[in-house]
């Protein structure tokens, strides 16, 4: 009986301990720095001081530290990561060697990455994944350009917190000075680098000075340890829990009863009855369970991988997204991305490449380079074409849209990989950028004198100033949404001949004009509307640049398009104009037969019979049709315009 009891008594403690310990959060972090910092000394030290390293694996590596003229039978801590053979002989870190360990409060993988600048590849695979990272600088080198590209690729990849070790403070007397020097230099470059949290600690990897413990020979150090640092780290919030992103993994259908769809939630929150739509075909349903390992929950949120089924029957697959209705991403086959080349092949401009975005993969064009970053001096460089390490923004166009954000707003519906389609190798890493997100990073690290004469390109020698006084006008876009045959066109061009009349510059964009030119190859399926979209925005956006008033007439039905635009153009120039006229009256204007051709079937995703239209809820201008005519319409648009003194 006691023996029974006893080991109930043990199988409880072991079940405890397995509870436990599988309700520690974990954490995700790279090391990197300069050749010999001590990055493998100090995840060694951390790895032993912790009790992160078995018994049979220091005996072994006792023997080979006594075979590397280690006395004493002392620990060389760097073979503790440093595992491949070419490391231990040269004593550096080639290939990223990822290392486990768990302390009471949290669980740890940790990314040794290599220094030397060929391996940039390396650091980056490291690190793409990584909550913090960890720099290490030699208090008796200071700040070197190798730490100043570690950092920067760091920023690149959105590693929301840093932290810098200040290593071989035993070689500089532990002195408080040397430390505070480095401290002010490699944060004053930092602060260019826009990284949100960096925090700073004196330590020797060597010596176990403020690696687990605090050190007695920098009392005047009044922050945690390495360890405790780690331990307490804040990470909750880095997870993006706004915005909904569920890419579809796998249907799941074991029998004619079920089906469900399987996905790892990328980011947000879903809770049971939710509204979503489905990307690329925008149907919308609603979820009716979230199904896990343990059963049925009211919510999940990212990173869970969850199985859900929905109220409706719509046909999705693996590769489509669903996001909540009124927070979708962008949706396109062209965007811009900072791409790290990993290939030994150098990238072909023009090239075709395998696309990878999250369970999406499609083939994709790169049609341009930007610049390419010289990662040593962090200032951009006018190239052909990238090759093996080499850092550039570049522009790619896919054969069909993807679904993402930002890089910098979502770690994983804005990031990619790209495959040489003949040898199946992994040729490069990518972030898809917002406009403009990038510029300051790099431009603003070197004055005006510092750049080369290939990075100074040409500038028009007609101010926005000059363009202003000639034309006697403030450039702005002036989008006119509404239904089909609700009359946009019309007051286009009305309010374009009120606007020459009075002298002022123009043009008109519609669907049409698009459509016989820079918009031709487009289908009219949902992706490529919305892509025909983003074209007239950029045109009026260039027109806009040029001093020109730009007036687009457009059904544009979904809001997060229209922002989208907005954003192209610049809230400051976009004046969104909602033309209002109910559905059956815009039947009744209807000279092209598209709604008659609608309710037969003919055509898909007519907006207000087969698709949604969401009405402007804050426009600048709400035009109601019932009581205005086309010209007395766009009248209305030049008094608004002249009221804000962007005509006379």
């Amino acid at each position: 009986m006691g023996h029974n009891c006893g080991e109930i008594m043990k199988q409880t403690v072991i079940h405890r301990f397995l509870d436990l310990d599988a309700k520690k959060d974990l954490l995700r972090f790279s090391t990197a720095g300069s050749v010999d910092d001590g990055k493998s000394t100090l995840i060694g030290r951390l790895l032993h001081d912790s009790k992160g390293v078995y018994d049979d694996q220091l005996d072994s590596i006792r023997g080979v530290s006594r075979v590397a003229g280690v006395l004493d039978g002392g620990i060389d801590f760097s073979l503790i990561t440093d595992g491949l053979k070419a490391e231990r002989e040269q004593g550096i870190t080639i290939d990223v060697a990822y290392r486990y360990f768990s302390t009471p409060r949290r669980k740890f993988i940790i990314a040794d990455t290599p220094g030397h600048e060929q391996y940039t590849r390396n650091m980056a695979t490291g690190a793409s994944t990584a909550d913090l990272a960890l720099i290490l600088i030699d208090a008796s080198q200071g700040v070197l350009i190798q730490s100043k590209r570690h950092a920067f690729i760091a920023s690149l990849l959105g590693i929301p917190h840093m932290l810098v070790a200040v290593n071989k403070m035993d070689l500089v007397d532990y002195s408080q000075k040397v430390f505070d020097d480095i401290k002010v230099d490699f944060g004053n470059f930092a602060a260019k680098l826009g990284i949100k949290d960096i925090h700073f600690i004196p330590v020797s990897a060597l010596k176990g000075d403020n690696i687990v413990e605090k050190s007695p020979n920098m009392d005047w150090h009044k922050g945690s340890p390495v360890l405790s640092y780690l331990e307490e780290l804040y990470i909750t919030s880095d997870r993006n829990l706004l915005d909904l992103r569920m890419p579809l993994q796998y249907v799941l259908r074991p029998d004619s009863s079920f089906r469900g769809y399987c996905s790892r939630i990328a980011s947000g929150v879903v809770k049971k009855g939710d509204e979503v739509v489905a990307l690329p075909s925008r149907k919308t349903s609603r979820i009716k369970s979230l199904v896990s390992y343990d059963g049925d929950l009211d919510a999940a949120f990212a990173p869970m991988s969850i199985t859900f089924t929905l109220e409706d029957e719509i046909d999705i697959s693996r590769g489509d997204m669903l996001s909540h209705k009124h927070n979708i991403p962008h949706s396109s086959r062209h965007f811009e991305a900072m791409l790290i080349w990993m290939d030994d092949k150098a990238m072909e401009l023009g090239g075709t490449y395998v696309l990878k975005h999250g369970t999406r993969t499609c083939k994709a064009k790169l049609d341009g380079i930007r610049y390419r970053v010289d990662v040593g001096t962090l200032s951009r460089r006018q190239a052909e074409a990238l090759e093996l390490n080499d850092i550039g923004r570049v522009v790619l166009t896919a054969n069909r849209p993807i679904f993402f954000d930002a890089y910098s707003r979502n770690r994983d519906t804005g990031s990619f990989i790209l495959i040489d389609p003949v040898s199946n190798a992994t040729s490069a890493a990518g972030m898809i950028i917002e406009r403009e997100s990038v510029e300051p990073i790099i431009s603003d690290m070197h004055s005006e004198s510092d750049k080369a004469p290939e990075d100074c390109g040409a500038v028009s020698i007609v101010t926005a100033q000059d363009r202003e006084c000639a034309y006697n006008q403030k450039p702005v876009t002036i989008m006119l949404t509404g239904l089909h045959a609700s009359g946009k066109s019309e007051i286009a061009y009305q309010l374009e001949k009120l606007l020459f009349d009075s002298g002022h510059a123009s043009v008109v964009l519609t669907g049409r004009d698009l459509r016989s030119g820079i918009s031709r190859e487009l289908d009219f399926d949902i992706s490529d509307r919305a892509e025909n979209l983003r074209r007239a925005a950029e045109t009026a956006r260039i027109l806009n640049s040029h001093g020109l008033i730009c007036i687009c007439a457009f059904i544009a039905p979904d809001s997060s398009i229209r922002r989208q635009m907005s954003d192209i153009v610049g809230k400051g120039r976009f004046i969104e104009a909602f033309v209002s006229l109910p559905l059956e009256e815009c039947r009744k204007n209807d000279s092209t037969g598209l709604y008659r051709q609608a309710d037969e079937g003919a055509v898909r995703d007519v907006a207000g019979v087969s698709y949604p239209y969401d009405e402007p809820k804050d426009s600048a201008i709400k035009l109601d049709m019932l009581s205005l005519t086309h010209h007395s319409a766009a009248e209305k648009i030049l008094e608004y315009l002249k009221n804000l003194l962007i005509v006379s």
